[in-house]
């Protein structure tokens, strides 16, 4: 005897699989482009925070409701001057300095100055006999102009950043240097949150306390 409510579920299901599994892929893409993506990390620039082929988590969706926050690693799109040839090609930095933000390198103790503020970097690359990175290559007293970001990488001696560019503008005047130097707020892809992968090295990537006793530019 034939259990025919058995039979319809079973062929209700395999009839409903193609719904389902294009739901699932729907859902994905809508994910991947709007909420969260995972990116690798191909170069050394933000070692030993980030090493390279590390993958991590970003959140696409924060910035659509506030602004890139001091100390936050982001993704964004590299400005054309940055790019080695890839179009639309990604970076992934630290947020340094926001809108308004005066920024100089450095104090009695070779620490960033923002506001003000002097800024302890426990993130800053360490090589293997415990020599550490300078915090910059050069001097340097900027302002970071309005809609705009100054980034860095932990890696300094290794990134391709904010500073770099900053030395190598052929700007005629400081505004134009500083043009070619920041990323623009708008070119910010996310906030990644945490490294997923290798499992080893799973971690968050939160913000260092140092960062809470910087003043607001328009306070400092």
């Amino acid at each position: 005897m034939i259990d025919e409510q058995t039979e319809k579920r079973s062929g209700s299901f395999w009839r409903e699989l193609p719904i389902l599994l294009g739901v699932a892929i729907l859902v994905a893409v809508l994910v991947r482009a709007f909420v969260l993506q995972t990116f690798y990390i191909p170069s050394p620039s933000m070692e030993h925070t980030l090493n390279v082929w590390d993958r991590v988590l970003v959140n696409k969706l924060v910035y659509d409701f506030r602004d890139p926050k001091r100390g936050e690693i982001v993704v964004f799109k590299a400005p054309t001057l940055w790019q080695s040839g890839a179009e639309g090609e990604d970076f992934i930095k630290r947020v340094i300095g926001t809108p308004g933000d005066h920024v100089v390198c450095c104090d009695s103790q070779s620490r960033l100055v923002i506001n003000g503020h002097s800024l302890d970097e426990p993130y800053i690359y360490t090589d293997a006999d415990g020599n550490r990175n300078e915090v910059a290559s050069a001097k340097f007293d900027i302002v970071v102009p309005s809609g705009r970001l100054w980034v860095m990488g932990d890696h300094r001696e290794a990134s391709g950043d904010s500073l770099e560019h900053y030395e190598q503008s052929t700007a005629a005047d400081e505004a134009g240097k500083l043009r070619d130097a920041t990323t623009t707020i708008d070119s910010v892809v996310g906030r990644a949150f945490t490294i997923f992968w290798p499992a080893g090295r799973a971690t968050w990537l939160t913000v260092p306390h140092s960062y809470d006793g910087i003043p607001d530019a328009s306070t400092r």
